[in-house]
């Protein structure tokens, strides 16, 4: 029986020939990521067993980005915590303040994430490097301590789910639409412990933001990784980012899957999920009178200059809506940069939109939009647990961009097409 792509890529790591799943495998790692919040724990550990050195310094990523700009005494002695070992260890890819961005977009944009790459991360959200032809993977800081140490940590060989992908989305319909009805269709633990392996000619019609997008949310289907063939659009998006070679692996045409899901993009909706999970969702058209009292625009998931380009179109020469506050997070600095040069920033302000810089913030209600009882937001960002953004009475509602941008202007949850 052939090997799915990530079944390949994880007996390459773990140098076999072949792996199934169900296998457990030590595999090399190609990075390891921690933030501001997981990284401290994985310090300790480090420093309790005694290790002297990182297995490489190119190896390691430090981002500080969920509470940072510091919010509180705690958050700014974690970062310095960060600080001090990444500057004692000589660690490379360490990203604070001024430098820093949300780090799921940040690793792919810096080119320090690619095709072929193992990869884990102390977030969840590892899962987005799957864009790029990657496995990647989130992992307790435990594992990341001795991922840094050893450069090697193990796996369980995954089962896969093939999801086909065919034509092309609607317009004001994106990769977060997409990947709302599948979570939607399969549930928030439709994909426990499997891969989501995408394909069919459907691909090549999404955007790398799109993928980037889709492969996020791998996690809040259960899923041990999600993962898109290498084609031209990948390619193209790492030629003036990736400085190293590479290797494109493709699932063999006996790889055996678990399920098979085929999905026409054409019929795909603006897709809203209610809380409190992130599989609670609606159709744009069966969403109802729903007012709201706050939107954020940015996140791992959603914060990438095609989202601000959407959101920047559907708000100009409009008011965010007085009952709203509208939150824009661009998500990298360079990505700021880019809102600026463009005029997307005055289109922003000039809407009543407030621009934070590159944080994760109120995604996980750590700053930056944490919410009071009663209130509710429509929010570019993963998840919708309850209390995941303020108080354990607010609600989140999850969307895509041109959703979120058309809600601010209307003061309810709004069809973007209709505007």
């Amino acid at each position: 029986m052939g090997m799915t792509m990530t079944q390949k890529i994880l007996a390459a790591h773990a140098g076999l020939p072949e792996v199934k799943a169900g296998q457990l495998i030590r595999a090399k790692l190609d990075m390891v990521l921690g933030n501001d919040i997981t990284s401290p724990v994985a310090i300790r550990e480090f420093e309790k067993e005694g290790f002297t050195k990182v297995f490489d310094t190119k190896k390691v990523s430090m981002v500080m980005d969920h509470f940072t700009p510091n919010k509180d005494i705690k958050a700014a002695e974690q970062c310095m915590q960060c600080r001090t070992f990444a500057k004692r260890f000589d660690i490379e890819n360490f990203y604070d303040v001024g430098s820093m961005g949300v780090e799921h977009s940040l690793l792919p944009e810096k080119g320090l994430v690619a095709a072929g790459d193992c990869i884990i991360g102390a977030d969840s959200h590892t899962c987005t490097y799957g864009a790029l032809g990657a496995f990647s993977t989130g992992i307790g800081s435990t594992d990341m301590a001795a991922g840094m140490a050893t450069g090697e940590t193990w796996f369980k060989v995954p089962e896969a789910i093939s999801i086909r992908l065919h034509g092309k989305l609607s317009p004001m319909v994106s990769g977060k639409d997409l990947i709302l009805h599948i979570i939607g269709m399969i549930g928030v633990d439709g994909a426990l412990y499997q891969s989501m392996e995408y394909s069919g000619d459907g691909v090549s019609n999404l955007t790398m933001d799109d993928r980037l997008c889709i492969a996020n949310m791998a996690i809040e289907a259960g899923a041990k990784n999600g993962i898109f063939p290498v084609d031209e659009v990948t390619i193209a998006y790492m030629k003036d980012r990736v400085n190293r070679p590479y290797t494109i692996y493709e699932a063999d045409p006996d790889a055996e899957y678990v399920r098979v899901i085929d999905i026409d993009l054409a019929t795909i909706q603006p897709t809203v999920a209610f809380p409190h999970l992130p599989d609670n969702t609606r159709t744009i058209g069966d969403v109802g009178d729903i007012p709201i009292h706050q939107v954020v625009i940015g996140s791992c998931t959603n914060g990438r200059l095609s989202d601000m380009a959407v959101a920047a179109k559907i708000m100009q020469g409009k008011k965010v809506h007085s009952d709203v506050r509208c939150i824009v997070i661009p998500a990298t600095q360079q990505i700021y940069l880019d809102c600026m040069e463009l005029g997307y920033m005055k289109t922003f302000i000039e809407a009543g939109c407030v621009v934070s810089t590159p944080t994760c913030g109120p995604c996980l209600g750590g700053h930056m939009g944490v919410m009071a009882a009663g209130e509710r937001c429509v929010a570019t960002t993963n998840r919708n647990f309850v209390g995941r953004m303020g108080h354990v009475d607010s609600e989140v509602y999850l969307a895509s961009p041109e959703v979120a941008a058309a809600s601010a202007i209307a003061g309810k949850i709004s069809d973007p097409r209709e505007g």
